[in-house]
């Protein structure tokens, strides 16, 4: 996404203009001297440490996020729409790994307008598609405990299916927005933090990222009431708060705490210096604020795939390179406490 090694080409270029021709110096008695030989000296190019760490970072999400993806996927038990759902994040987050990689390759090998154009639309669309996947995770949480009765008869394979249809397309519109005009490649005055996306793009983006937030926020509130008000009714018929019934209420309770925080110190910073700043800004500040919520997608296998019990037996399976499977039952879909 760097737009500055067009003035070293033109540099290059009238350099070899300025001494294509042979120059012969004419002395006293007419003797001429051989013309001075030139030679060309490899161009070094100058690579960011920061963008090496943000290439090493995407590599490690695209191992971390396929891993979860092949279980999902070898996995017969792991078919429920939960699954599904995290399977997607996973698929979401691998592809923003992906974009990394290319983004990296993009600006140090083959540096031209539409090649960065189509990265930035691909990281676009797989951050946009990580974050909506987490909000259709909550709204799946929210669901298993509002219907817990019927939450199985309710949610069907076509709802879910709608879901994802639903992400990927407005993933794939918001990243397509670039290469459809909403670019700075003929106004660099216009560039957003985050070139070649202009202000105006990103603006939306953050505004965006900061609504899907407040809804997921929402979303972990009621949930939380929800959780309190089941574990009050528990008390009420056994006259006394069991402490195994008190612990699951707490350690539930610092689940959502560590979603949301987690969500909002990795996603805040970025969102808002992208509605305050622009390319004239120091870009230490883009790469301090973006960080984070970049690793955000390596933390999320841990939150929503390594810390579920199925998809931890799934794992001891694999390990075990062919285990009996009777020694690591899978239990049935349950609905969620978080």
């Amino acid at each position: 996404m760097h737009c500055d090694d067009s003035l070293s080409a033109a540099a290059m270029s009238n350099q070899f203009q300025n001494t294509s021709s042979p120059i012969w110096i004419v002395q006293e008695g007419g003797n001429s001297t051989p013309p001075p030989t030139f030679e060309l000296e490899p161009v070094a190019v100058s690579v960011n440490p920061w963008d090496i760490v943000l290439c090493v970072t995407g590599t490690l999400m695209s191992c971390e996020n396929a891993i979860v993806i092949a279980l999902i996927i070898y996995t017969p038990t792991l078919k429920a729409p939960m699954f599904v759902l995290i399977g997607s994040l996973a698929f979401a987050d691998l592809l923003a790994g992906l974009g990394l990689i290319v983004n990296f390759t993009i600006t140090y090998i083959f540096d031209t307008g539409f090649a960065t154009l189509l990265s930035a639309g691909l990281l676009i669309t797989a951050f946009s598609a990580s974050v909506l996947n987490i909000l259709a995770i909550t709204v799946d949480r929210y669901l298993s405990l509002y219907n817990a009765l019927t939450y199985h008869t309710e949610r069907t394979v076509i709802f879910t299916i709608v879901t994802l249809v639903l992400i990927w397309v407005t993933s794939i519109t918001l990243g397509a927005l670039p290469i459809m005009g909403w670019n700075c490649l003929k106004d660099e005055t216009t560039c957003s933090i985050c070139a070649p996306i202009d202000k105006n793009h990103a603006a939306a983006l953050a505004v965006t990222l900061l609504f899907v937030f407040a809804l997921i926020l929402q979303l972990y509130l009621q949930i939380c009431k929800i959780a309190f008000r089941h574990a009050q009714q528990i008390a009420v018929q056994h006259q006394f708060m069991t402490t195994s019934h008190s612990s699951s209420t707490s350690k539930g309770v610092s689940t959502l705490s560590i979603i949301l925080g987690t969500f909002a110190l990795c996603w805040i910073p970025f969102a808002m210096y992208s509605l305050v700043a622009d390319i004239r800004y120091p870009p230490i500040y883009t790469y301090v604020t973006a960080l984070p919520a970049i690793c955000h997608s390596m933390i999320n296998p841990i939150i929503y795939a390594f810390r579920n019990p199925e998809i931890q037996k799934s794992m001891r399976l694999a390990c075990c390179c062919g285990c009996a499977s009777s020694n690591f039952p899978l239990r049935p879909r349950t609905p969620s406490v978080v």
